[in-house]
């Protein structure tokens, strides 16, 4: 017997007959044994659909009242499934986020998790109820109704499981695992049996969309055990786990793309530490994440800066920049969007050299402008034109050997 925290995305639960078959599924964890804790997304587009109510409303929702909005979405699912649950026979406790004692700090939007007390969920689970607990969500120190942001079910979930010190936390999904590539990109995509927490994290950071990184880096740290399978087949997933228990290291272990980039040039920035610091603390205090950075010089007293930004945080982050122009001193700021990011992650790359030799080749030949360059020892990203992403995808998954034999592409799917 073992404690297994389960955690469904919208589309497991985007219907009532998805609903009742994720209750079959969690009924047989049960039944094998194991007490278990689940969280759950909202229903298909529930979110998507609240936030078009809110800006019937309001051209600019505020947060707090949005994320009191938006949780609604985790409670359909949450009672839902317990209704279900409960008619196969299996008692079911429900409980928001609150309820389950997640606790965060007092970004609307965008908070964090802070701390679990988990006496409520521990007493149901005494009880031999499974828990249902509503993904995406929290409270904040001043009991105020909080959100993770988009993605963090996942983060609910493993949180969940590092703070209950669960044997294994499952995240279940629309796909069969992590692969690759996203096959929708890159057809010949194979998915992988095990991946590092390191490698997985950046290509989560980088824009796979199968796991979210708060999760990865929090199952990182906590060293929680991790496994992503589909909600509709019987099959084996990915593992995700420490670098030293994997069995094989690759240079390249999948590629990544994030199709939502922008690019902001600030020109002739005064070419002190002091102005460069302010710049991005001014975008960091804003919440602005940022993600490449290149300088170069203008002359010698000023530089010229660019960084990329999410597309959504693009208009924001260049009226941070404008507001500040007297401080910051710098002579001109270009913003550029329709941008996408390709990159390169394995471990391997850190012992084998020529890798970004081959990726910048590969994108040359293929006609693809590079636009910017970030390296780490696990990866390397380059920022290009986002109607060349696809191309670009699939000629790198290809130059790096990542390509699954067309006679075993039938059994991988």
């Amino acid at each position: 017997m073992g404690l297994v925290v389960q955690k469904f995305g919208g589309t497991s639960v985007g219907s009532v007959e998805r609903i009742k078959k994720v209750a079959e599924r969690i009924a047989r964890t049960q039944a094998e044994g194991h007490q278990v804790v689940v969280t759950v997304s909202a229903m298909g587009k529930a979110t998507d659909e609240l936030v078009a109510l809110a800006t019937d409303i309001s051209d600019a929702p505020p947060k707090r009242e949005m994320d009191v909005l938006l949780t609604t979405g985790e409670q359909v699912s949450i009672a839902l499934l317990s209704m279900a649950l409960m008619e196969l026979g299996v008692k079911a406790c429900p409980m928001t986020g609150w309820q389950a004692g997640i606790q965060t700090d007092s970004i609307h939007g965008k908070a964090k998790i802070e701390h679990i007390d988990t006496a409520h969920i521990q007493k149901a689970l005494n009880r031999g109820e499974v828990v249902v607990v509503a993904g995406f969500q929290g409270v904040s120190p001043e009991g105020a109704i909080t959100t993770l942001g988009r993605g963090g079910s996942d983060t609910t979930a493993v949180a969940l499981a590092a703070a209950l010190n669960a044997d294994c936390c499952e995240i279940y999904t629309d796909v069969t695992g992590v692969f690759t590539a996203d096959p929708r990109m890159a057809p010949k995509a194979q998915k992988l049996q095990e991946i590092s927490f390191e490698e997985m994290l950046e290509l989560a950071n980088l824009g796979a969309g199968v796991l979210h990184p708060r999760s990865v880096e929090c199952a990182m740290t906590h060293r929680v055990p991790l496994v992503v399978r589909s909600s509709f087949e019987n099959e084996e997933g990915t593992w995700v786990k420490e670098a030293e228990q994997m069995e094989e290291e690759r240079q390249v272990r999948g590629v990544a793309h994030d199709l939502e980039v922008a690019r902001i040039k600030v020109m002739g920035l005064p070419n002190r530490s002091e102005h460069l610091t302010l710049l991005f603390n001014k975008l960091a205090n804003a919440q602005i994440n940022v993600d490449m950075i290149v300088t170069s010089e203008h002359e010698d007293e000023r530089i010229n800066v660019a960084f990329s930004v999410h597309q959504d945080e693009c208009e924001q982050a260049c009226e941070e920049i404008q507001s500040n122009r007297d401080e910051l001193g710098y002579l001109n700021v270009i913003s550029e969007t329709g941008l996408a990011k390709v990159s390169a992650v394995g471990a391997g790359m850190v012992s084998h050299p020529g890798v970004a030799a081959r990726m910048f080749t590969t994108l040359s030949q293929s006609g693809i402008h590079i636009k910017m360059i970030s390296t780490s020892e696990i990866k390397i990203s380059c920022v290009i034109p986002q109607e060349k992403a696809t191309q670009a995808v699939q000629e790198l998954h290809t130059a790096f050997g990542l390509d699954v034999k067309t006679d075993e592409l039938a059994t991988v799917r």
